[in-house]
């Protein structure tokens, strides 16, 4: 019997913590604070400061396996916490700054959260759910220059008084690392609890080529915010390449990205799609205004980009968008839409259309589709039923067990998105399976609606969601919102879907909306969109 040679090393953080210090401390971080003022420091600085952190949190008492949690936006001490609370052996818990205080309450109560670092312009928050966690022993502000209140922690004074050295202990690669909560848009949020393992392996896959490609020549900034699926696993990525880091801090305005990208030369940024419409419009009204001569590619997530924006930036602006499809429960990254030499020799419509699909499975994560009956579903590029997914870095379970519907006897995850998978295994999300439109025992699809709606020149942004039917128990209704400046009328906006769908999939009503009601982390919010307007079709 032959046994294996190689060595076992755990995959742990503690190697990117190394790895930034030994090889990359010359590499950029650089922040803009509340006031708008840049900071910079280098993954040099990141080590002892990750190291005091460290002492500061085991002084305050906090043990392997104790949650920390913060409540920050994108900077370089959200970083510190990064790597400082699980390489110590607890875990970290990033929280969701956008969720209502009741949510947050019952978030940081259900994870056991025993410290929080929050930024001081966010303790108002704080204030709205600390006191109904009992489990919340410190709080620690992030000042930002101020004076940190009576009774909580200064994170600055805290590092001041601590040794820039830590013994950081060799984890086990299944240790927890980090929890992150689905924003809960049904039901209470629930927790994924991401190791040391799923994390390293992640932050490999996002590296390479044919995902997002991150390397050590790119200034990368990640829109997404921290709290969000950990940044996407940017954060880390950087680490392991020595990419510098830019993050924008509270100041997520489509000028000011712009003009953050342009002065630190941004080779690499991600967000969601209504970050990316904002700054398409921007560009077009002034498209000589910003220097983005070093932006190469944007990856798009969260939900559904419209092709329209995707075309607009490349052939408007020259900029690469990437779609990629992930959850909370992917760590995200699960699907990207690269064009593989399959598509050499397909017209540019046609290549649009496969880049605005979701992608295939990104290396070591498995796709398949299941009809209502049960049935795994061919890859035909027709077919629409649930799609589902595994892999190392895929949810096998939430925290305290719950969901456990979302998991398949044969240890796949239910993602809850209604999709197609055509032959070479591109993903295309219909809907949600809560969002899809049934009418009269037919499928109708509210993002390919959507889709189309936001490709005419005058609307910025549509939702298209379920209206009561007496008749055919649902029917689209689409809501709209205008750009600057702009208008069209019902009948030409029929006009423009008229031939790309089948006649029944046309919305029955369209209503102008100042704003699309979203959740925290940028979706259309189609339940709030059904409370509203919901009952319209029955009152005509």
């Amino acid at each position: 019997m032959v046994e294996g040679t190689m060595m076992d090393v755990p995959l742990t953080l503690k190697y990117l913590l190394e790895r930034a210090r030994t090889l990359f401390p010359r590499s950029e971080i650089v922040s803009r604070a509340a006031d708008k003022a840049l900071h910079r420091s280098t993954f040099g600085d990141l080590y002892p400061r990750a190291c005091k952190l460290a002492n500061a949190l085991t002084r305050l008492g906090v043990k392997p396996g104790d949650r920390v949690a913060t409540l920050c936006w994108n900077h370089t001490r959200h970083v510190e916490a990064y790597l400082a609370v699980p390489c110590m052996g607890a875990v970290l818990h990033t929280l969701n700054l956008r969720l209502h205080p009741s949510d947050l309450t019952y978030i940081a109560g259900h994870a056991g959260d025993s410290v929080v670092i929050v930024d001081s312009s966010l303790l108002p928050l704080l204030d709205k759910f600390v006191k109904d966690v009992p489990s919340i022993r410190h709080v620690i502000v992030v000042a930002d220059g101020g004076a940190a209140p009576a009774g909580t922690l200064d994170y600055e004074a805290l590092l001041a008084a601590e040794e820039g050295s830590f013994p950081f202990p060799d984890l086990a690669e299944g240790t927890p690392a980090a929890i992150c909560y689905t924003s809960g848009t049904t039901g209470h949020p629930k927790g994924v609890v991401y190791t040391h393992r799923s994390t390293m392996l992640h932050t490999l896959a996002v590296c390479m080529a044919d995902t997002m490609g991150i390397r050590g020549q790119d200034t990368l900034l990640p829109v997404v915010p921290m709290f969000h699926v950990n940044a996407w696993g940017i954060p880390f990525a950087a680490l392991l390449t020595g990419a510098k880091l830019v993050f924008a801090g509270p100041h997520l305005d489509p000028e000011g990205l712009l003009d953050l990208m342009a002065s630190e030369r941004v080779t690499f940024a991600a967000g969601v799609p209504t970050i990316w419409l904002g700054i398409l419009a921007h560009l077009d009204r002034e498209p000589r205004r910003w220097d983005l001569g070093r932006l190469e590619r944007m990856v798009v997530g969260g939900s559904a980009a419209p092709p329209s924006m995707i075309d607009g930036f490349s052939r408007r602006h020259g900029i690469t968008v990437m779609h990629a499809w992930g959850m909370t429960e992917t760590s995200p990254i699960g699907t990207t839409a690269k064009l593989r030499p399959i598509h050499d020799d397909l017209d540019d419509e046609q290549k649009l259309a496969v880049r605005s699909s979701q992608g295939y499975a990104a290396p070591l994560v498995e796709t398949r589709s299941r009809g209502e009956d049960g049935r795994v579903l061919p890859w035909d590029g027709k077919s629409m039923g649930e799609l589902e997914v595994r892999g190392p870095w895929v949810a096998g379970a939430y925290l305290g067990g719950e969901g456990k519907d979302r998991f398949t006897d044969d240890g796949w995850f239910r993602t809850g998105d209604v999709v197609t998978i055509d032959a070479d295994g591109y993903v295309r999300i219909c809907d949600r399976t809560k969002d899809v439109i049934k009418s009269g025992g037919e499928w109708i699809s509210s993002v390919e609606l959507e889709n189309a709606l936001m490709s005419h020149a005058a609307v910025l942004e549509a939702a298209v969601f379920a209206g009561r039917h007496p008749k055919w128990d649902e029917r689209p209704i689409a809501a709209v919102v205008w750009k600057p400046g702009a208008k069209a009328t019902e009948a030409e906006l029929r006009a423009h879907l008229k031939g790309k769908f089948a006649s029944f999939w046309e919305p029955d009503l369209f209503i102008e909306v100042e704003a699309i009601p979203k959740t925290s982390t940028g979706k259309f919010l189609k339940t709030k969109l059904r409370e509203l307007y919901g009952d319209r079709l029955l009152d005509r």
